[in-house]
């Protein structure tokens, strides 16, 4: 019969075992999952242009990012754009700049302007902000 510990050991080494066979090279899940948020998460920050308020843009954005995954925020400017910050995968994020340059059907997108980098801050969820 095993004891507490060697119990303990042996559900390790199954998650261990289970993870390196989806080839993670043996390091047990939140090790692989931490060493792949330092290295791939991205932070996109746009400036969508044209007629993008007052037609459902940022519910649009916020739809299909958290569908992708990302993580971020929409909101107003005073110019009359939309700011999109969001934090995610590359491909994921470049998903979005797809999403944004078409926005939903009653927007009429003139410009977008990009800027990509490591994330500056925490966000979690995507929301609208005011």
């Amino acid at each position: 019969m095993l004891k507490n510990g060697e119990v303990l050991r042996a559900n390790l080494w199954v998650i261990t075992r289970e993870v390196s066979l989806v080839g993670s090279c043996c390091l047990c899940y939140h090790q692989a999952m931490n060493q792949a948020n330092r290295t791939d998460i991205q932070e996109l920050h746009a400036y969508v242009l044209g007629r993008v308020q007052g037609v459902g843009f940022r519910y649009f954005v916020v739809e299909h990012a958290l569908a992708l995954g990302l993580r971020g925020y929409a909101r107003n400017e005073y110019d009359g754009s939309v700011e999109v910050v969001a934090q995610g995968t590359r491909p994921a994020l470049e998903r979005l700049v797809t999403l944004l340059r078409q926005g939903p059907p009653a927007a009429h997108v003139t410009d977008v302007h990009l800027a990509w980098g490591q994330p500056t801050q925490h966000l979690s969820g995507f929301h609208v902000r005011w």
